[in-house]
């Protein structure tokens, strides 16, 4: 059970000390990368105060006036009490504004992935990965038309409208639809393979029609549904108007900034540089309806300064500079067990948050040795994952004796989705250098030369395995992976690139050994997981950037993979996923090195406090206050008095 009084002994403790250091100097300090932007001296707060009733109604009355304040470098500083800071989500200067770049910089606005990142920009449902399920934003409901899933109809929340105050109807969802179809969006191209289209019933109802295969089923309903999850919806108005000065150029519609955009979010772009980059709160933003959130977000400003690197960031969050952090922090429970700090993470005891990927070990099995499924289940079996987790992890994932290994994350809901029994004798434990000895020895494999490395068909089995360089945790996992294939008689020597040349012997399958990671949580997952895994739909990609980056090719698993989209009885299903699990660990084509969380989530309470926490009754998962359905989290924050 989550508690908060083991740290809030700390927050107490220096919430005075705090209080001294806002009023003695205009800074927080030499701990941030830009001090007097991180903390507002005292006379800015009270000057904040007493201008409050006039700044909040004219924050957004007049949204063009914002280019003005920021040219004139008003907004360097905003009060503290006002502000929610941020590290580890924005990394350099933004780029654009537009969710149809294929190359923007701007993660804070147009992050879609698993759990689209709604402060601006907004999708119709929220995926809440701590339940599976999808809650109603911009939509406020969603039904199959039919068993088959042929179709789907969306009911829209009337009160919701755009921030230049004009209504958000079904117009607008379709031709936004229409438009990343048109113009070759990363979107469009992925999702206009399993819909057919989308149009507008009347002013707040959408109809959806799944694309259908040759024989009249939808190609995939999973990928219909995680639609509603990813698709920021944007305004027909606007984007016409973005039409018209690119001249309906694919290429200019994707590299225009719409730096003038019109969103539906709680927030707006209010000032950024190569500094930082802030949102103001739009105080006419229609989730404040009854219909939806009840009130605004706590915060009136969101901050993110970009920092040079997770140390910098770090520092700063010790210093009280930054409230939230997207970052992994080295054994992270010294941060309040030691330095008495009033930083919490979702969870008190390890792996301290709600983990829910699984950075893995890929092997190529075209590769000579790792076509050789002994070879590669000798390595997993050898790896010795309580080391990996104990020191690069710094045990902020739970162990494989806690949850064994699958295709399925750690959250309860994957996990009940496969029979375990079924598979817990194909279960590897890890540092089991006699059975993977005998393994080999079984197969034939042996060192014929006495060089201490086997040989298959007269090759030594010797591999380069990679990661990015400067990926710390990721480095130190694949040095152990290393160690302990050199125990059974494997050579393995690491390798780390930078990260453009990883991405390119990846995708191109230049690489014998690397370390990446599959999807985390969402709508469609497991079974997008489980493709990423298994599926030889990947393995044909000439430039692979979707998953199977170890190529392997098994017709039962495509079979079971195409079906499972279409399956809604839960038993089928169950068995379908037990098969699947049966396959992976059985041929090995990869294996989880650790679990580790989608996003990690660090929170000091020196200035805002109510963060989601584990069973704390909310239901709001740790996705740092941006993501998904833990948006939510911005309307449970307060300051701490």
């Amino acid at each position: 059970m989550k508690t908060r009084s083991k740290k809030l002994v700390a927050l107490f403790a220096t919430v005075a000390m705090t209080a001294s250091l806002l009023a003695g100097c205009g800074g927080g300090g030499a701990a941030t990368t830009e001090p007097s932007d991180t903390q507002a001296t005292t006379d800015d707060a009270a000057a904040t105060d007493d201008a409050a009733a006039t700044d909040d109604a004219a924050a957004t009355d007049d949204a063009e006036a914002t280019d003005d304040t920021a040219a004139a470098g008003d907004t360097n500083s905003t009060p503290r009490n006002e502000t929610l800071y941020f590290a580890g989500q924005q990394w350099g200067t933004i780029n654009d504004w537009n969710p149809f770049s294929t190359n923007s910089n701007n993660p804070m606005c147009v992050q879609q992935k698993d759990s689209s990142r709604t402060l601006i920009y907004e999708t119709m449902f929220m995926f809440n990965m701590l339940d599976g399920k999808l809650y109603p934003l911009l939509g406020s409901e969603w039904t199959w038309d039919d068993d088959a899933m042929t179709g789907m109809t969306v009911k829209l929340n009337p009160d919701a409208h755009w921030s230049d105050g004009t209504p958000l109807t079904a117009n607008d969802v379709a031709y936004t639809w229409d438009a990343n179809v048109k113009y070759d969006s990363s979107l469009g191209m992925d999702f206009q393979n399993y819909v057919e289209s989308i149009t507008a019933v009347d002013d707040t109802t959408v109809s959806i029609k799944s694309k259908l295969d040759d024989a009249g089923n939808p190609t995939n309903p999973l990928k219909v549904q995680q639609l509603l999850q990813q698709m920021y919806v944007m305004q027909k108005a606007y984007l016409e108007k973005v039409e018209e000065r690119t001249g309906g150029d694919k290429e200019a519609m994707k590299l225009d900034k719409m730096d003038d955009l019109v969103a539906s979010g709680p927030y707006l772009p209010f000032f950024d540089d190569d500094q930082k980059v802030v949102f103001i709160r739009d105080e006419n933003y229609w989730g404040q309806a009854a219909s939806m959130w009840g009130k605004l977000p706590a915060p009136k400003y969101i901050a993110h300064v970009i920092y040079a690197d997770n140390n910098a960031g770090q520092i700063a969050m010790e210093a009280g500079d930054v409230d939230v952090a997207q970052q992994f922090t080295t054994d992270v429970q010294k941060l309040w067990e030691e330095k008495g700090l009033p930083i919490t993470t979702y969870i008190d005891e390890p792996p301290y948050g709600e983990c829910a990927t699984m950075p893995s070990c890929w092997m190529n099995v075209e590769k000579p040795g790792l076509d050789q499924v002994e070879v590669r289940k000798a390595i997993a079996m050898a790896t010795d994952f309580d080391q990996i987790i104990a020191s690069a992890m710094s045990n902020q994932s739970p162990t494989f004796a806690q949850v064994p290994r699958s295709t399925m994350n750690p959250t309860a809901g994957e996990q009940a989705l496969y029979d375990h029994d079924a598979v817990k004798d194909l279960q590897f434990v890890g540092k089991d250098i006699e059975g993977a000895k005998a393994l080999l020895d079984e197969a034939g494999i042996v060192d014929s030369d006495g060089d201490g490395i086997r040989e298959y068909n007269g090759t030594p089995l010797s591999f380069k395995a990679e990661c990015p360089d400067g990926w710390t945790d990721w480095m130190a996992s694949l040095e152990i992976v290393a160690s302990s294939a050199k125990e059974i008689g494997i050579d393995i020597q690491t390798f780390f690139p930078d990260t453009n040349t990883f991405y390119d012997d990846i995708t191109t399958g230049n690489f014998e050994i690397c370390m990446n990671s599959p999807s985390g949580s969402s709508i469609s997952n497991p079974w997008g997981r489980c493709m990423q895994f298994l599926s030889s739909q990947y393995a044909d990609l000439e430039v692979n950037w979707s998953g199977n980056w170890s190529q392997y090719r098994n017709d039962e698993a495509d079979e079971i993979l195409a079906k499972i989209p279409l399956e809604t009885d839960e038993a089928t299903l169950k068995e379908y996923y037990t098969r699947l699990n049966e396959i992976y660990l059985t041929d090995v084509p990869s294996f989880a090195l650790m679990y580790r969380p989608e996003l990690f989530y660090i929170v000091n309470e020196s200035v805002w406090t109510g963060y989601p926490m584990k069973d704390d009754g909310t239901n709001i998962p740790p996705t740092d206050c941006t993501d998904g359905y833990g948006i939510a989290a911005l309307y449970n924050l307060t300051l701490v008095e």
